[in-house]
């Protein structure tokens, strides 16, 4: 069961890209041990293929051979946060239009080229520092685009976004993440959970 992780810096993780067996220190690594544990009558090979400050372009650019070419029999492709961020930090904005095209061609790939199942997460934000509030109005409505897309191509979805509003419920932003975007050890872990259950059911 040949299982790739796609992404950005939350999926990248810090991982060795020399060693494709490194999972990095994120929720990949924490996923891929809840499913060997869960289910270990079953042969896994785990790949992460995210890279930090990706965006939805990004991964259009190396979709082929980081991708369709891999062959893999699950697909989970989380992305998004920098087509937000880089609006506000480099002035170089992703309209939301853009966003869903790219995406959409992303799962259109998987789908004419692979025997992939596809697991689509939600990319988050943790309201940790006021500047964050800001982001909302672009953020908001590409993850609506993520759903959309997810009702129409996904095989599973996990909705990031809502399940760390309900976790800063009982714990702050800064529990789960080191600046409202990168999870620490819990939202890595927390990821990792929902990951697991969504992944559990395509099986």
């Amino acid at each position: 069961m040949r299982v790739l992780f796609q992404g950005d810096s939350v999926t990248d993780a810090g991982r060795i890209r020399e060693n494709p067996a490194d999972l990095g220190q994120g929720y990949p690594q924490y996923a891929a041990g809840l499913l060997q544990k869960r289910y270990p009558e079953i042969s896994w090979e785990f790949i992460n293929w995210g890279i930090g400050g990706n965006r939805t372009g990004d991964l259009l650019a190396r979709w082929r051979t980081d991708c369709i070419d891999l062959q893999p029999d699950l697909v989970s492709i989380l992305i998004g946060i920098n087509d937000t961020w880089r609006a506000f930090d480099q002035n170089d904005p992703t309209s939301v239009e853009r966003f869903e095209e790219n995406y959409r061609r992303l799962l259109e790939d998987v789908q004419a080229h692979t025997h992939a199942k596809i697991l689509m997460l939600e990319p988050f934000v943790l309201h940790d520092t006021s500047d964050k509030d800001a982001w909302r109005a672009d953020l908001d409505p590409k993850i609506q685009a993520v759903r959309r897309l997810a009702w129409e191509y996904a095989d599973a979805f996990v909705p990031l976004d809502g399940l760390f509003a309900a976790a800063c419920v009982e714990r702050p932003p800064l529990y789960w993440t080191a600046d409202g975007v990168h999870p620490v050890e819990a939202g890595a872990r927390l990821i990792a959970a929902a990951y697991a259950d969504a992944a559990a059911k395509l099986l």
